[in-house]
């Protein structure tokens, strides 16, 4: 049976990474270039002592960064594959461990909470961001998000499962500590990117990742309840 479930998420996720890849080079990534003319246009001031370590340092980063095209599309399809099947994991074990009959009806409900706990909460705090935008230290803002997705997480759990109110309140509580919190927040706002290129990125982004947790709620939901009928 675990070697079914384990089957069943593996292929819903790859399928919902496919749907994401599509959708994303369809409106988000069109952006993205948008926003890299912008960016590559700004003038970039740096000192004549800075000249040679700076071009050192591009020079690495470019390396390994994927060119347009057909490579680009490859490597975020790809990591859309992996972050497909990884969270459809999630979800698989979520709903197993739940130990209810599941449909697509279900796993659209695990998938609107995957989206709120890591996707929606987490934006309210540090939105999309385009090339070319101000943006708080990369570490801090990592461990912020990764914090406000567990507790989101958490907290969802918390209010769906919760048998009295004083647990479900805890829950509601977890919400909001990652917020007020406060996310890492650059000091100076300069951004390359025009606002309204922006706005449009984080509306395009959210609910480009709506759809794929909706889709992968809704496949895990499906193929889990269906292996589990098998038995």
């Amino acid at each position: 049976m675990i070697g079914r479930i384990f089957l069943a998420a593996i292929a819903a996720g790859l399928i919902a990474g496919v749907f994401v890849s599509g959708a994303q080079m369809l409106k988000v990534v069109p952006l993205i270039y948008t926003a890299e003319t912008y960016e590559n246009a700004a003038p970039q001031p740096h000192s004549h002592d800075q000249s040679a370590a700076s071009h050192d340092h591009h020079t690495v980063a470019e390396s390994w960064a994927p060119e347009d095209g057909i490579e680009r599309v490859a490597f975020t399809t790809l990591a859309n594959l992996v972050t497909g099947a990884g969270f459809a994991l999630l979800l698989a074990a979520g709903m197993t461990m739940r130990g209810r009959s599941t449909d697509w009806r279900h796993g659209l409900i695990w998938g609107a909470s995957g989206f709120l706990a890591f996707s929606f909460l987490p934006a309210l705090g540090l939105p999309p961001e385009l090339p070319g935008m101000a943006a708080g230290d990369l570490t801090g803002r990592q461990i912020w998000w990764l914090m406000t997705a567990l507790s989101s997480m958490g907290g969802i759990a918390m209010i769906a499962f919760g048998k009295n109110w004083p647990f479900r309140f805890l829950g509601a509580a977890m919400l909001c500590i990652p917020h007020l919190v406060g996310a890492p927040h650059p000091h100076e706002f300069s951004n390359d990117v025009p606002a309204e290129l922006a706005a449009q990125f984080v509306a395009t982004s959210l609910v480009t990742a709506g759809l794929f947790w909706l889709v992968l709620g809704g496949l895990t939901g499906h193929f889990i309840g269906r292996s589990l009928n098998s038995e």
